[in-house]
């Protein structure tokens, strides 16, 4: 599943264009970063406090002292910036992410995004989703097509406690690339190996697949 998950990481990172300003969520999205080339143009920001982010580091190799809001080890860049939260959230609450990447325990057909709680679980609360969900220009997810129980985590409504309504546009899982549009999920690219009959039986939700041959990554 680690090498499904790098490959969906690495297809996430072509959606960043050279200029962006991007967040990376907690979970999957923190590995985009080490899809990205070295001299690629983009401004990456971090909730905790940090613009200008570079590859995650092990352990050995890490300031101990320089995470990213899932608490692993980056690096810096030329231009890389610190700041306190009140800053941070301003960046967010002013429009100016044009992307945010963020992981999700479902979806729903019509983009509703819940990423935050599951009832009888620990959790530390809603922290900035919320707020990146809303207000950055386009929401993107990544996320495994299924729980653990193999469960669709995409689905007709939401059953857990929303983050935000009819925000995310795209869905990369280890199976598919899946858009948001106004009639439900439409899907625009397969994995290797994936057949179109295995991504509908995971997804809970009807799914709109073209007649014309899809890519995959």
């Amino acid at each position: 599943m680690s090498n499904a998950n790098d490959r969906l990481a690495a297809r996430a990172a072509r959606e960043i264009r050279p200029g962006m300003v991007v967040n990376l969520g907690i979970g999957l999205p923190t590995r985009v970063v080490n899809h990205l080339p070295g001299d690629f143009p983009v401004c990456l920001h971090a909730e905790n406090g940090l613009t200008g982010i570079g590859p995650t580091l092990p352990p050995d190799r890490a300031d101990r002292n320089l995470i990213d809001a899932g608490g692993a080890y980056v690096s810096t860049i030329p231009g890389s910036a610190f700041f306190d939260s009140a800053t941070s959230f301003a960046m967010v609450r002013s429009g100016r992410l044009d992307l945010t990447m963020l992981g999700a325990f479902e979806v729903a057909a019509n983009g509703d995004l819940a990423n935050w709680k599951i009832p009888g679980k620990f959790s530390p609360g809603v922290g900035g989703g919320i707020e990146l969900a809303q207000k950055a220009r386009r929401v993107v997810v990544l996320t495994t097509h299924t729980d653990r129980a193999g469960n669709p985590k995409l689905t007709e409504c939401c059953t857990l406690p929303l983050t935000a309504r009819g925000c995310v546009r795209r869905i990369f899982t280890d199976l598919a690339v899946i858009d948001v549009k106004p009639d439900g999920f439409h899907l625009i690219e397969t994995a290797q190996g994936v057949s179109v009959a295995e991504i509908k039986e995971a997804t809970g939700a009807p799914l709109i697949v073209s007649e014309t041959p899809l890519p995959s990554f």
